[in-house]
């Protein structure tokens, strides 16, 4: 596990180096397109017969398990660096339209592209289930928080634009793993079973959302007591690193949302900093959380990059993942326009908007994860290889991309 972790570190490094001393993409762009390109190296070396090579690269992702790797591993550190990144108060002010996003765009993207996917996989007789379908809408739903919010910072799009499309993104998130457990309970899928009733897949979204929400205030509102009560960076550090990962790991244990509870805990957290934290200790912890995240970052996108294209695919599958890739676009624009109508006039948001949240909105880490957690059966290798092809054409076409529209949509602010 050392060595495999050891590996993939060094490679990252260099994919990293590479980006940023020749081609100057943002980082989740370049380090996820170098290792798509590593990839692609080691299969065509591997077909010229050099012997071992893809066969090494798999061994090393599969000792480290992506899915564990993510979802009970770097994904606490990266929501709370996150959202500790952020401006709380922004936010607070503009919580009905991130709210509204978040949930309303999550649901209605959901049913969207999983009964668009149950006739697009059936179109080119590959007939995945229903409930498979719409698991497929739910994994692939949510923009990732690590992606967008890289892409913001290079971006630099208008403070109230930024602070709806990171919020959202934080939220939508967490909301969107608790679909897909209320759906993969209702199908039977994962070894667990939850009842198929309406009132139970609302009592289960309830404790799952709701009661991470709480409990992420009460992990914030224990961490500013303790936090506030002494002035020692080191400690400091240690205190909120302990906060995230027990916090996670007690999350889990209550059967509450860890995703939602973390970016709560660090949005408490983030609108007291001022009282928290020392001048000098308010430096450190910022920084210490700034450069995890960074790193985190750069090593997740390196991880899906290598991983991506070492499954193996049919013909049919690809011509699925083509469609999808269109449907999860027009479901991404349908999803956050509806709800938007909403929110538009109360906050006064600008006329491109819309096309900034949908042409924003990158899938990453979290929706491979999902997809990669999913167990054995004739449909899961469907499922990863469209969740796939929509990852890496947010990442490496929309997020290529985006920057004239920024330019638009800043203009039009000023």
């Amino acid at each position: 596990m050392l060595s495999a972790f050891a590996v993939l570190l060094c490679v990252t490094a260099a994919l990293a180096y590479l980006n940023e001393r020749f081609l100057h993409f943002p980082t989740t762009v370049g380090v996820t397109l170098a290792g798509a390109l590593a990839s692609l190296l080691l299969i065509g070396l591997d077909a010229l017969g050099v012997p071992g090579l893809r066969g090494w690269a798999a061994s090393l992702l599969e000792t480290l398990d992506f899915t564990s790797f993510v979802l009970n591993g770097i994904l606490s550190l990266l929501l709370f660096a996150g959202a500790l990144g952020l401006n709380a108060g922004q936010m607070l002010r503009q919580r009905v339209s991130i709210l509204t996003l978040a949930v309303l765009s999550t649901l209605i993207s959901t049913f969207l592209i999983g009964f668009a996917a149950y006739f697009v996989f059936a179109l080119v007789g590959l007939n995945v289930p229903l409930m498979w379908a719409l698991l497929f809408g739910a994994l692939i739903s949510p923009t990732d928080p690590v992606a967008v919010l890289d892409l913001l910072k290079r971006a630099r799009v208008p403070a109230q634009i930024e602070t709806l499309i990171a919020g959202e993104s934080l939220f939508n998130d967490g909301v969107g793993v608790v679909i897909f457990l209320v759906l993969a309970g209702i199908a039977g899928i994962g070894g667990t079973h939850t009842e198929a009733g309406v009132g139970a897949a609302l009592a289960l979204f309830a404790r799952e959302a709701l009661g991470g929400m709480l409990f992420g205030a009460l992990l914030g509102s224990v961490g500013y007591a303790t936090l506030r009560s002494i002035e020692q960076h080191a400690v400091e550090v240690l205190l909120t690193l302990a906060l995230v990962v027990g916090g996670y790991a007690a999350a889990a244990a209550l059967g509450v949302s860890g995703p939602l509870a973390m970016v709560v805990a660090g949005l408490c957290l983030s609108a007291v900093k001022d009282r928290a934290f020392g001048r000098e200790t308010r430096e450190h912890i910022e920084g210490f959380w700034e450069t995890v995240d960074q790193v985190l970052n750069i090593l997740l996108f390196a991880f899906i990059g290598l991983d991506v294209l070492l499954t193996e695919t049919t013909g049919p599958q690809i011509l699925a993942s083509l469609l999808l890739i269109v449907v999860a676009l027009a479901a991404r624009w349908i999803s956050v326009a509806l709800p938007f109508l909403l929110v538009r006039a109360r906050e006064g948001y600008g006329p491109y908007t819309v096309r900034l949240l949908t042409w924003g909105g990158l899938r990453g880490g979290i929706a491979i994860s999902l997809a990669l957690g999913l167990p054995d059966s004739p449909w899961r290798t469907h499922l990863v290889t469209a969740t796939y092809a929509v990852v890496l054409f947010t990442i490496a076409v929309q997020g290529l991309t985006i920057m004239p529209l920024v330019r638009r949509a800043s203009a039009v602010s000023e």
